[in-house]
């Protein structure tokens, strides 16, 4: 044993032996490898463990290497990239690493494609031409306008402020107006990125109170109450009506008004859902009838405008943007987040354009009811 031991030992010492033998084919073997790499024909087998290969920017690689390919020459190839010729030879040299072959045969003058470059050479062009689109759609896509289906109770003047808000924080914005049941037909078919649905005030991100609207003020009077519209038994000309506009002819604002006619004792002709607000708008001004609508509705409409006595309404908004789909999402407020607002994705109804929207749609108006018993203010509240 220990002669077999000294003698390991020795074989080892002087570089003989097993041992010995193996380290040298190994040696061959990196040796043989290495050939192999600088004379371009490196077996398939041999091909780079990726994750030691270092990273390649493969757009920026696959165009230096589609413009030598194409000009045959570093030098030229390099100037119609728009790029060094050092820059050019880092990138296809990188490409060669990741890629296991050579795409090139390297003269003084002249970058001659391999056989293995030019069967790469189609797919390389698809990559360049596949990047120059993204690119393409991606700068589109930052000036593609935010179609949104708005009440058609904004007026043009509030939509005018609501847009240039928007292109102020870089946001292209194209209001549509529509009817309630329209704007979740627009959202759910596509025709707009995001609509202001009309919704219950208790789900509802911005509120609009409502109240009853004249063409004469009624000095001393701080609420009009509906049970005032009975008509007496000495009643001779026809009952003073209320109309509701296109807007409130939803199911949270119609339904507590007909329960509230009927327990007054008012005839259901005095409640009148008008096919838009001019018709309805038109009958008040002509007459003694009231208009539901918001206190900013009536300042447009020179109309003097009073909190209902018996109930209290509003119209209540949520947003609801295409990629939704369904319910309204969750929006904390429209004051709740500040800096530099997203032209893609979510809707950015928060922070700066919350507001607008909220200005848009009456919602900061300065008259306010909070309730038959709660304060009012404003021109019309004497």
């Amino acid at each position: 044993m220990a002669w077999n031991g000294t003698a390991r030992h020795d074989e080892a010492r002087h570089g003989i032996g097993p041992c010995h033998d193996r380290i040298d084919r190994e040696g061959q073997q990196h040796s043989h490898l290495g050939a192999a790499m600088r004379s371009n024909t490196l077996p398939r087998r041999s091909m780079p463990n990726w994750h030691r290969v270092r990273a390649v920017d493969l757009v920026g690689a696959c165009r230096a290497f589609v413009s030598v390919g194409e000009h045959g020459s570093f030098t030229v190839g390099a100037a119609a990239a728009r790029m060094s010729q050092s820059v050019a030879s880092r990138r296809v040299a990188a490409l060669e690493e990741r890629l296991g072959e050579q795409l090139f045969q390297r003269t003084s003058r002249r970058a001659v494609l391999t056989a293995f470059g030019r069967d790469l050479l189609p797919a390389a062009r698809d990559v360049v031409r596949a990047a120059e689109v993204l690119l393409h759609e991606a700068e589109a896509a930052k000036h593609r306008p935010w179609r949104l289906a708005v009440p058609e109770t904004c007026s043009t003047t509030a939509l005018a402020r609501l847009v240039a808000e928007a292109r102020r924080h870089g946001v292209t914005l194209e209001p549509r107006r529509a009817a309630p049941a329209r704007r979740r037909e627009y959202v759910h078919s596509q025709q707009v990125r995001a609509a202001l649905l009309a919704v219950p005030p208790d789900e509802a991100t911005w509120t609009v109170p409502l109240g009853l609207a004249a063409a004469e003020e009624d000095h001393g009077v701080k609420r009009l109450y509906l049970e005032t519209l009975r008509a007496g038994r000495a009643s001779t000309g026809p009952p003073r009506r209320v109309w509701l506009q296109p807007e409130d002819d939803v199911p949270h604002i119609r339904d507590p008004l007909t329960r509230l006619r009927d327990a007054l004792g008012l005839r259901p002709a005095q409640l009148v859902a008008a096919p838009d607000l001019m018709t309805a708008a038109a009958e008040v001004l002509c007459g003694d009838d009231l208009l539901l609508c918001s206190p900013a509705q009536a300042d447009e409409l020179a109309l003097a405008w009073r909190p209902i006595g018996e109930v209290r309404l509003s119209r209540g908004f949520a947003l609801l943007t295409a990629a939704d789909g369904g319910d309204p999402p969750p929006i904390e407020g429209p004051s709740r987040i500040e800096g530099p607002l997203p032209t893609e994705g979510p809707f950015p109804a928060e922070g700066p354009l919350g507001d607008a929207i909220a200005r848009c749609l009456g919602a900061d108006h300065r008259a306010r009811a909070t309730g038959p018993t709660g304060p009012t203010s404003g021109r019309t509240t004497a």
